[in-house]
């Protein structure tokens, strides 16, 4: 719906027709996928876990009416026209290969990474077109409500020619048990939402450098804790994305101050704003432009957040490329170019140095 400043914040749903079966059955399936579902009257007809009485208990709560014993035998059921997956990444792209197989599969959502490796990523983009799915990767920061309405604003060109860009995160992430066994966590769980979302606002970069340190309150071993990544644009923006997963100690003798902040820098004004998931509240955007609010801060307001409400513009860009025959909004294709830059970061960090994107083979 559009605010009073004709901003549109969330999409409009012009499909749900299809029936989801959703493997997984952790916080982001419980908290948002499924809570996002409800809100949309999404049809949800079944959920499938790594354990059934997970699944059952998550399957109890929203009211889906089936429970499979297997993330393969959700799969196998006819009744599925769109498989949602938000499992682990290693065990994903195998998921992803089943269904392609199966015809009552229409389209499938996955999770984020696509994989752990860009030469996976790439081969499961080329295998889906293969078969003629529709395969749609869960990047949903491109609907964050405060995102939205940023690349409404660069559209419209009103803070004129984007000069500078960054989104600065001070926010402890709680990492899932299963990131244990990789040799690659924050770049690739946590500031994939961010990389991506400067490409949806800018396009893809020419280079990329990152440098990185552990965090010291993740105690499993890990090479990319806090990341600082500086990317260059073809246009000429010059982007930041700063992920510190420290954040100070978390105790009650700290006050905890934890947040997302963002800000582009133009040639004719200025926008900034806020994510509000550390803390749960709506994002915020306020701008300035002397071409179009006389200099003067404007601030659009709406109710909605990105956990959950951001999950209905995934699910529903899915569901109308699957009843309409166009592209998703969020393609696989697009995607492998996140995974590619994320790729780029970590030869970045290993080399230190800038590394160009044509270096990275997609």
């Amino acid at each position: 719906m559009a605010d009073s400043k004709g901003f549109t914040p969330d999409p409009p749903i012009r499909s749900r027709d299809f029936r989801i079966g959703c493997i997984g059955a952790g916080m982001i399936m419980a908290e948002c996928h499924l809570a996002a579902y409800k809100e949309a009257g999404f049809p949800v007809a079944a959920i499938a876990s790594r354990t059934r009485a997970n699944a059952g208990r998550v399957a109890e709560r929203w009211g889906i009416p089936k429970v499979h014993d297997t993330p393969e035998a959700l799969i196998a059921d006819p009744e599925i026209e769109i498989l949602d997956i938000a499992y682990p990444p290693d065990q994903q792209p195998d998921l992803i290969r089943l269904a392609l197989r199966e015809p009552h599969i229409k389209g499938i959502l996955a999770q984020k990474p696509l994989s752990l490796t860009l030469g996976e990523a790439i081969a499961i983009r080329d295998e889906a077109k293969a078969a003629g799915k529709v395969l749609s990767v869960n990047q949903n920061m491109r609907y964050d409500q405060s995102m939205r309405v940023l690349n409404e604003i660069l559209d419209r060109g009103e803070i004129g020619d984007p000069v500078f860009a960054q989104i600065d995160m001070h926010a402890i992430p709680h990492w899932q048990t299963f990131l244990e066994d990789y040799d690659r966590l924050t770049l690739a769980n946590m500031s994939v939402h961010h990389l991506d979302v400067l490409r949806f606002l800018f396009g893809d970069p020419d280079e990329i450098y990152t440098t990185s340190r552990t965090d010291p309150r993740t105690a499993f071993k890990h090479t990319d804790g806090i990341t600082v990544s500086t990317l260059r644009f073809p246009s000429g923006v010059l982007a930041l994305s700063l992920e510190d997963v420290w954040h100070g100690p978390r105790d009650d003798r700290y006050d905890d101050d934890q947040h997302i902040n963002w800000r582009v820098d133009g040639t004719e004004g200025v926008a900034k704003g806020t994510i509000g998931w550390p803390t749960g509240v709506a994002s915020t955007l306020t701008y300035a432009s002397t071409k179009t609010t006389g200099g003067k801060w404007v601030t659009p307001t709406w109710d909605s957040m990105w956990f959950p409400q951001a999950f209905i513009g995934v699910m529903e860009q899915l569901q109308h490329a699957v009843k309409s025959g166009d592209e998703p909004a969020l393609t696989v294709a697009d995607n492998v170019k996140t995974v590619a830059l994320i790729e780029a970061g970590y030869r970045s960090m290993a080399e230190n140095r800038p590394v160009r994107l044509s270096e990275i083979e997609t």
